[in-house]
């Protein structure tokens, strides 16, 4: 081949090699650009619709640990109390099965009305509340044997909540939501908790559906919650959806740290607080003083609120020890009435 056929042929080679080289970069820049912006954009915003109960995992265990919790759920049998003066009780969790009726406390149809109103005047007030409700009716019907206004607190996500709000709806009585929050133990608080990984914004929503579960509610309290409910940020984000729906707030005080029922007073959220627990131990005898402490703390300070579950130990004691309260001037009301004073 002659020479300069050689030459041609070399230059319309490197020509093309040229193109190739340049539309190699072009693609390599486009590649990059196209990678840094993927990277600079902001992730899309939560879904709250994925919400729903049935990702939500099934209700366990109790809410105690030393030093921290004061009660029990009701998938646990309540702990031994060992009184802290000045403070909350502190105990360990025993697991049991969800307590049952004893289908000896009475014919629900056999109660009376109960004894409600406001109290007399100079008459000491006491409010109950009966926590962990949501899986049987029959324990509402066993409830109202007593004959006396009681405050039914409806875990949101439990298996019959709908049937229990249905029928305190209907029968007129008051109930609240019993909100689960995140404890500082490792027992799990059960389904739909509030827990402090949350954003402010999910909290908010994981609160509302909470709520939307149990309606009619009057109020709040809280189920376990020694994390939550002592941190401000997080409190400040629930209540304020109480103000917002018009509810008022029990504080449950399981812990001594809880910042719960300061807040609300602060933030103009009708509240009030627990004084007792009856029934960390079911042995109707610590029952009964319990009780008895409930009593006298009515007397002088004019109110005081217990908390209780629907155990059959507790049923009964109260069925006895509540005539007898009755007859020594004391009425029992339920908490909005605490709240409202």
């Amino acid at each position: 081949m002659p020479a300069s056929s050689r030459r041609r042929g070399l230059a319309g080679s490197g020509r093309r090699g040229g193109w190739r080289l340049a539309l190699l970069c072009v693609l390599l820049f486009a590649a990059g650009l196209w990678i840094g912006l993927e990277v600079a954009a902001p992730p899309p915003a939560p879904d709250f619709s994925t919400l729903g109960t049935a990702d939500l995992p099934s209700s366990a265990g109790g809410d105690l640990r030393p030093g921290d919790e004061i009660r029990a759920t009701s998938s646990a049998e309540p702990p031994v109390a060992t009184p802290i003066a000045g403070g909350p009780i502190e105990s360990e969790p025993r697991p049991e099965s969800p307590p049952q009726v004893d289908s000896a406390v009475g014919d629900p149809a056999a109660a009376g009305s109960p004894a409600s109103g406001s109290p007399a005047i100079g008459s000491p007030a006491v409010a109950l509340v009966i926590d962990d409700l949501g899986r049987s009716v029959a324990q509402v019907d066993a409830l109202e044997t007593l004959g006396i206004d009681l405050t039914y607190s409806v875990l949101p996500f439990e298996s019959r909540t709908a049937q229990v709000v249905a029928a305190l709806h209907e029968r007129g009585l008051e109930y609240l939501c019993h909100l689960p929050m995140e404890p500082r133990s490792a027992v799990d608080p059960g389904a739909g908790a509030l827990r402090l990984s949350m954003s402010a914004e999910t909290l908010s929503a994981a609160t509302r559906r909470a709520l939307d579960a149990v309606p009619g509610s009057r109020g709040v309290n809280n189920h376990m919650g020694s994390a939550l409910a002592a941190d401000e940020d997080a409190m400040r984000v629930v209540l304020a959806v109480l103000a917002e729906r018009g509810l008022y707030f029990v504080d449950s005080r399981t812990t001594a740290d809880t910042v719960g029922y300061r807040l609300a007073r602060d933030l103009g959220v009708p509240a009030t607080e627990r004084q007792v627990f009856l029934d960390n131990d079911r042995d109707p005898e610590k029952i009964r003083r319990q009780f008895r402490e409930l009593l006298a703390r009515a007397r002088r300070d004019g109110s005081a609120l217990a908390i209780a579950h629907p155990y059959p130990e507790t049923i009964a004691t109260l069925r006895s020890e509540v005539a007898r309260a009755r007859s020594e001037g004391f009425v029992f009301v339920p908490a909005s009435e605490l709240v409202a004073r």
